[in-house]
């Protein structure tokens, strides 16, 4: 089992110095999330060591649905257009073929590729999603990983997420993770804890952002008497960022803990962890930005890079729109669905915690 609110903890102060490098290690963490949730001992065997040795620095990435021809979002939750990744069984190996996009960590440290890939593959065309998806691990492969596209993106500009295509990359029977057929569910389920983590990615650049106009204000007099901060108007945008980091951070190991535990609400959490505290990052530092002025825009201050970097949070690791509403509103339409659930998770997550389990 994966200690979510511990790795939100380092992921915080990772993140808060440099989220170019830190998003390339903590991706392996959702690159390795098929495995740990439904890999066999025996895959565990095989595929984790070199990622708990003391040396080295392996990668991992998750190659879901994300093809250059299909719709702007995770064609993950799109039933019509579910994975167009196809994995053909030839004996005793998995033989699979197509393009994937926007990855992180795909291309690994050199650009040879990572080295465990968990990709979402089209197993069986012949039924409905649900029944015909499946994930396999693969090793790096000597050949059929092409590399094709690197985006020139907004924000993390040192964080490769490129367009490359899997062509005929062979890996044998024994690399399914899972049941064949139940990729969607193993999928959902590998993707709850990161919606916890991007909520925390959102603090630690609130974080940043807050530290920064924090030392400003009480620096700078800006052709005044006395230092900017003891204006109201920008104590008071100080004081509000600082509820919302607090917020913020506050749900997201909320979250963690409730997911630890496998608490009832865990997954809401995490969904509300991601969509609250990825906009509430993007708001926060523009607000801040308000408060230094216009040099904030330019970068030789640092708010203009963390807003950039912002501005990803709540378009990757399933949009808020696309996937993470979506998902939302699904648990909602449940006639099943208690509101108080999230509560009691919460409850027996600190219960748990306070015991030490």
């Amino acid at each position: 089992m994966l200690d979510w609110l511990n790795l939100a903890i380092l992921a915080e102060e990772f993140y808060t110095v440099d989220a170019n490098v830190s998003l390339t290690m903590l991706s392996t963490v959702l690159g390795l999330a098929p495995l740990v949730v439904g890999g066999k001992p025996e895959q565990h065997q095989r595929f984790l060591p070199p990622f708990l040795a003391a040396k080295g620095a392996p990668l991992a990435a998750f190659r879901f649905d994300r093809n250059p021809a299909a719709a702007p979002t995770s064609d993950l939750y799109r039933q019509e257009k579910a994975s167009r990744t196809t994995a053909r069984r030839f004996g005793d190996s998995w033989v699979i073929s197509g393009r994937k996009q926007w990855i992180s960590a795909a291309t690994g440290w050199n650009g040879q590729g990572a080295d465990l890939l968990t990709v979402v593959c089209r197993t069986d065309a012949n039924v409905e999603p649900s029944r015909g998806i499946s994930i396999i691990a693969v090793p790096r492969p000597d050949s059929g990983l092409i590399f094709e596209h690197a985006f020139d993106m907004l924000g993390h500009r040192a964080h490769l997420t490129p367009r490359f295509r899997l062509d005929a990359v062979q890996v044998p029977a024994g690399n399914l993770l899972g049941e064949e057929g139940g990729g969607l569910q193993l999928a959902a389920e590998s993707f709850a804890g990161s919606g916890a983590l991007v909520g925390i990615f959102g603090v630690a650049l609130m974080r940043a952002a807050f530290q920064f106009a924090l030392s400003f204000a009480k620096s700078e007099k800006r052709g005044g008497i006395q230092q900017i901060i003891q204006h109201q108007a920008v104590g008071y945008a100080l004081a509000d960022a600082k509820t919302t980091i607090e917020a913020a951070r506050v749900l997201s190991w909320h979250a963690c803990r409730a997911l630890d535990t496998a608490a009832p609400g865990a997954l809401e959490l995490a969904i509300h962890a991601k969509v609250f505290g990825s906009e509430a990052a993007v708001r926060v530092i523009t607000n801040l930005m308000q408060v230094v002025g216009v040099e904030s825009y330019g970068h030789e201050l640092p708010l203009a890079g963390l807003l950039q970097d912002a501005v990803a949070l709540p378009l990757f690791a399933g949009g808020n729109i696309g996937v993470r509403r979506r998902q939302l509103h699904a648990l909602m339409l449940d006639p099943a669905y208690d509101d108080l659930a999230t509560l009691d998770g919460v409850c027996l997550a600190e219960t748990a915690f306070s015991n030490g389990e």
